[in-house]
């Protein structure tokens, strides 16, 4: 607990629960692009994450609490960076990117778990009125991505978890102490190319 009550250890913290949550994104991507392989292999991929009700509830659970624990300590942070001088800062913070996410984490974050609410919804519970059938992912998917503002809603929605998981990914390593001015180099372009991977494969239409 004394731990969790220093920057530092609040930082850790946000990078073990943000790699869960990427390291889920990624997998969630993959499985999602199974659209593009036909009815049968998306809806394959629901059955089989349903098969075992234990597995999946287990996943979930992780998941809830990394979401939880990572909005608590991102809003405590944020708040002693407002608030409190900083006492435990990046040893080379001139590396961090000054770009427009970084400074927008705090806003992107909430606009984000809203977004996973209305995702779950959509196409887990059914629970929006949007056409939805127990299981059948492929029509769930398609039939809701060609009503206008549904669309949108995701489109919107990846833009900002693109950004998101840039500066996510470049803070995670900085606040595990990788730190080098060559890997550095390459971190920044892993995540650009990592957020624009993620946020295209997303934002791509689903067939006719």
């Amino acid at each position: 607990m004394s731990f969790y009550g220093t920057a530092i250890g609040k930082k850790l913290i946000m990078a073990v629960t943000g790699a869960i949550l990427y390291a889920y994104v990624l997998a969630h991507l993959a499985g999602n692009l199974l659209v593009y392989a036909g009815r049968g292999a998306l809806n394959g991929y629901a059955h089989a994450l349903h098969y075992s009700p234990q597995a999946l509830w287990a996943a979930r659970a992780v998941l809830l609490v990394a979401v939880v624990v990572h909005i608590i300590v991102s809003f405590q942070l944020w708040w002693l960076n407002r608030h409190v001088a900083r006492t435990a800062g990046y040893v080379k913070k001139k590396n961090v990117p000054p770009a427009y996410a970084s400074g927008t984490m705090i806003w992107t974050g909430p606009a984000i778990a809203l977004f996973v609410i209305f995702h779950v919804l959509h196409l887990t519970t059914g629970s929006v009125g949007l056409p939805f059938r127990e299981l059948d992912a492929y029509d769930n998917v398609t039939q809701g991505f060609r009503i206008g503002w549904v669309a949108a809603v995701y489109i919107a929605a990846m833009l900002l978890l693109s950004m998101h998981l840039y500066h996510g990914f470049w803070s995670l390593f900085q606040s595990l102490g990788v730190s080098h001015s060559r890997l550095n180099r390459n971190l920044k372009i892993a995540a650009h190319v990592l957020a624009i991977v993620i946020g295209a494969g997303c934002r791509t239409p689903p067939p006719k």
